[in-house]
């Protein structure tokens, strides 16, 4: 499983600390998740990181 959080996270101009700060989710998590070493995580962690994007789930997957 690919996301774009990467991507919708510069279009903010927001760093991965400001993005885990907003979600309450760990760096390491939106780290491991944009570069790939996290492929697999929860749906509540999704949903905060979308949330925090002002995006849907869905959004953030890679098509």
């Amino acid at each position: 499983m690919e996301y774009k959080i990467k991507d919708f996270r510069k279009e903010l101009k927001m760093s991965q600390a400001e993005l885990a700060r907003r979600a309450c989710v760990s760096r390491t998590i939106i780290s491991g998740l944009e570069n790939g070493t996290i492929k697999i995580t929860t749906t509540g962690t999704l949903l905060k990181i979308a949330e925090a994007l002002n995006k849907k789930v869905s959004e953030i997957f890679l098509e």
